[in-house]
C-alpha cells in the first residue's frame, strides 16, 4: 500500500536513521500516555464510587416513598393494595420514621427511629439480610441497631436502650415517659451514614413515641428496575389521585450524586491540563525538528511540494503520537486499574497512609467502573490536542522561503 509523501516524511523524521525511534519522540508520547492513563483511571474510580453509593443508598431506602398530604396515610392497607397494582412494583411497605433520642448510661446519640412492619420490610430493605449479630426483630419493645451505633453507645445484643421521642419535649401538659428497649439484632449495610444514623423497631413502638394513634408517615416502594422511579411515581400518583406525594430516590438523594457528578467533572476538567502539557511537549519537539530539517524542507519547497503538504508532515507527526500515546495509555490505565487494590494496599503498608478512611467510606478495596463513553471521550480529546500541537510548527514550516532554507547548504 502506498502511503501519502507527507504520511511517509512523518514516519521517516519519527524513525531516525541511527535508531529504532528519537528519544525525544519516547519522552513525548510518554507524557501523552501518562496523561490518557490518569485521565482514565481517575474517571473509572469515580464512576466505580458513584455505583457504590448508588448500590448502598438503594439497598437502604424504597425507589419510591409515598406520603399524603398532612403528613399521616390514614389507611395504609388500602394505599398498599393501590400501589402494588402499579407496574413494575415489586414490594411495598408502611413506615412510621423521626428523629430519636437515645441514651445508655451517660452517652446519647441521635437517630432516625424507623417503625417497619416485619412482615413487609424485607421487600423493600436489604438491611434484614444484613445482620451481623442477633436476628431482624421489632416485636414489642425491641429494636434493631446499626454496628457503627452500637460501638459508640457500647451497647450489644440483649442491651436496654432508653429512648425519647421529641414529643417528650415539646408538650407542657403531658408528660410522655421514655420507651425502654432492648436490643434484638445489630446490622452492617457497609455505609457509615446508615450503620449509625438509623434503627429499627415495630410500628406499634414507633406510634406510641411519635404520638400516631393510626395510620404510618410514608410508604415505601421497591420496583424492579430503580432506573424507572420517576415513571413509576407518575403511575403512582395517577393510582392514588391527589392529595398523595410519591418522591424517587433520585430526589431524595439528589445532592451527594449532583456532588459525586460535578466531582467527576471537575477532576476530568482539571486532569485534561495533563494532557495539554504533554501536548505541548510534542509541539516543542516538532519546532526543534522544523530547525534541524530546515535544509530538506528549502529543499523540498523548491522541488514544487506545496504549503499543505509541508504542514501535512507536521500534523501527520503529532497525529501519530497521539494515536500511540492513545493505545499506551489506555493500556497502562487499565492495567493500573487490575492491580488498584494491590497497589492501594502496598501503599497504606509502605507509607502509612489512609487512603481510604473506613468513617467516611466504609470500603475495603477501591471501586472502579471503565466506562467506554469516558474513554471515547479522552482519547479524541488527547487526539485533537496532539494534531493541533503540530499547528504552530506547521505554519513555521510552511512560511519558510526556499532561498533562506537553502541559504547555508
Amino acid at each position: 500500500m502506498k502511503l501519502p509523501f507527507s504520511l511517509f516524511l512523518a514516519f521517516k523524521y519519527l524513525k531516525p536513521q541511527r535508531s529504532f525511534i528519537s528519544a525525544v519522540t519516547v519522552i513525548s508520547m510518554l507524557g501523552v500516555t501518562i496523561g490518557v492513563a490518569v485521565l482514565i483511571i481517575v474517571l473509572s474510580v469515580m464512576t466505580g464510587f458513584d455505583e457504590v453509593w448508588r448500590d448502598k443508598i438503594l439497598g437502604f431506602n424504597a425507589h419510591v416513598s409515598v406520603i399524603e398530604q398532612g403528613g399521616i396515610l390514614h389507611h395504609p392497607d388500602k394505599v398498599l393494595k393501590q400501589i402494588m397494582t402499579v407496574e413494575g412494583v415489586v414490594g411495598v411497605a408502611p413506615s412510621l420514621e423521626g428523629l430519636v433520642l437515645i441514651q445508655v448510661d451517660d452517652r446519647v446519640h441521635t437517630p432516625i427511629l424507623r417503625g417497619v412492619d416485619p412482615q413487609y420490610e424485607p421487600l423493600v430493605s436489604q438491611v434484614p439480610q444484613c445482620m451481623i449479630a442477633g436476628e431482624f426483630l421489632v416485636g414489642d419493645e425491641q429494636i434493631v441497631v446499626g454496628q457503627d451505633l452500637a460501638r459508640r453507645l457500647n451497647i450489644w445484643v440483649g442491651d436496654t436502650l432508653t429512648v425519647y421521642s421529641p414529643q417528650s419535649f415539646v408538650n407542657e401538659d403531658e408528660i410522655r415517659l421514655p420507651e425502654e428497649l432492648v436490643v434484638s439484632g445489630i446490622f452492617n449495610v457497609g455505609m457509615y451514614e446508615y450503620d449509625i444514623g438509623f434503627v429499627f423497631t415495630s410500628l406499634e413502638t414507633a406510634g406510641s413515641l411519635y404520638n400516631v394513634e393510626q395510620g404510618v408517615h410514608t410508604m415505601q416502594v421497591m420496583l424492579d428496575n430503580p432506573l424507572r422511579a420517576a415513571e413509576a411515581a407518575m403511575h403512582i400518583h395517577e393510582v392514588l389521585g391527589a392529595g398523595f406525594f410519591p418522591r424517587t430516590w433520585m430526589e431524595m438523594h439528589s445532592q451527594i450524586f449532583a456532588a459525586l457528578h460535578v466531582e467527576k467533572n471537575m477532576m476530568f476538567f482539571l486532569l485534561a491540563f495533563v494532557a495539554l502539557v504533554a501536548a505541548f511537549s510534542i509541539t516543542n519537539t516538532l519546532i526543534t525538528l522544523t530547525v534541524q530539517k530546515t535544509r530538506e524542507i528549502g529543499l523540498l519547497k523548491s522541488l514544487g511540494f506545496g504549503h499543505g503538504g509541508i504542514m501535512g508532515v507536521f500534523f501527520w507527526m503529532g497525529l501519530i503520537q497521539g494515536v500511540f500515546g492513545n493505545l499506551f495509555g489506555v493500556g497502562l490505565g487499565l492495567l493500573v486499574l487490575k492491580y488498584r487494590n494491590q497497589l492501594l494496599m502496598f501503599m497504606s503498608n509502605e507509607f502509612n497512609l489512609e487512603l481510604l478512611p473506613p468513617e467516611l467510606y466504609q470500603l475495603s478495596r477501591l471501586p472502579s467502573h471503565t466506562m467506554l463513553s469516558d474513554v471515547a471521550i479522552v482519547c479524541g480529546l488527547v487526539l485533537v490536542f496532539c494534531t493541533l500541537a503540530g499547528l504552530v510548527p506547521a505554519l513555521r514550516a510552511a512560511r519558510m522561503e526556499p532561498v533562506d532554507a537553502l541559504r547555508y547548504e
